[in-house]
């Protein structure tokens, strides 16, 4: 079976130079990648996927690149697994590969997202669980790498970015709505992450409900927990201590579940006492007690969605950079209306 070393060997460069070849570096030119490229064919020494794409001049693979895997809490672990599912069911009976890549904080300082792709003959990624202060970010957006971006928003010129996610700042303003029909005043929102993106789009739905009732939320009533159950939970106890929502509006279940902890000990009753909503349809909002109102995401569609997008990025074929995924407002025994 032919090796690297006896391709290089008949082609007359360095080892470095075939990798390079197959990786797609720009330092290789075209010609000799080219040549690189038809001499390992003949010696077969790629796999026939990986065969195809370099002859062809096409990249088939796709990469799903995950961020901050480590780093999530395992609750929400069915939504991801979804959205992996939603991705496979887009490209099971096309021409091109899945694969699925984790990264973290630590690697990305070492290594971009472009280098990442071309060392593994990526055609095109879907980024999940990346954040706008990525020392890379703005490095892949100036890429001629197709990338589609779930959960974050950015201008593309050259139609080489795409976006797909739940219309958060329409869902968000839903469940404020909700409440404020319900005649809910005293609202407290518990938010995520100032830097990042859905939480901008869901706390500026937020506030547009309130404009629609003539209502302004106020600054102090905002409390960003990181995403974080226990973030949610210890901030949620807090302001408990000094003050008495008739609600707590959360940007997600997780959160949610921190700040329905907060609200038992301090010795209220949900939602008799207060209400409290959540965000993304986690399986065990199900089980709560009470039940928790939530907005369903469907992240099986947002995988599957991406995929598609990406797959008309990479053919040149899309004309809409950004898709959002239809959700749902599951109104559960959490919310108690007022009279």
């Amino acid at each position: 079976m032919a090796t690297i070393k006896d391709v290089a060997k008949r082609a007359g460069v360095s080892i470095g130079i075939v990798s390079k070849a197959f990786n797609n570096y720009p330092d290789v030119s075209e010609k000799t990648k080219q040549r690189i490229l038809e001499i390992a064919k003949e010696m077969n020494y790629t796999p026939n996927v990986v065969a195809k794409n370099l002859s062809s001049k096409k990249q088939l693979t796709i990469g799903i690149i995950t961020s901050g895997l480590l780093n999530m809490d395992g609750k929400d672990n069915f939504n991801l697994f979804n959205m992996y599912k939603g991705a496979y069911s887009a490209v099971e009976d096309k021409q091109y590969e899945l694969a699925y890549f984790f990264t973290d904080s630590i690697k990305q300082k070492e290594k971009s997202y472009a280098q990442f792709c071309r060392e593994r003959n990526i055609g095109g990624a879907i980024l999940q669980g990346i954040s706008v202060d990525d020392p890379y970010f703005k490095e892949l957006v100036d890429t001629n790498i197709p990338c589609v971006l779930i959960d974050i928003t950015t201008n593309d010129e050259k139609g080489l970015i795409g976006n797909v996610s739940t219309d958060n700042f329409e869902a968000s303003r839903e469940v404020a709505n909700y409440l404020l029909e319900s005649q809910h005043r005293n609202i407290a929102v518990i938010a995520g992450k100032v830097e990042a993106v859905v939480n901008a789009e869901r706390l500026a739905g937020v506030i547009a409900a309130f404009k629609d009732h003539g209502l302004e939320l106020q600054e102090e009533d905002v409390l960003h927990a990181n995403f974080s159950e226990e973030d949610a939970y210890t901030m949620a106890k807090q302001y408990l201590e000094t003050k008495k929502p008739t609600a707590f509006l959360c940007f997600s279940d997780l959160m949610a579940f921190g700040v329905m902890k907060a609200v038992k000990e301090a010795g209220l009753r949900i939602p008799e006492d207060i209400s409290i909503t959540g965000f993304d349809g986690l399986i065990i909002t199900e089980y709560t007690q009470p039940l928790l109102t939530t907005v369903r995401q469907d992240f099986f569609e947002i995988g599957k969605q991406s995929a598609l997008l990406l797959q008309q990025m990479m053919e040149k074929k899309s004309t809409n950079q950004r898709v959002f995924v239809p959700h749902q407002l599951i109104k559960r025994e959490s919310v108690k209306p007022l009279s």
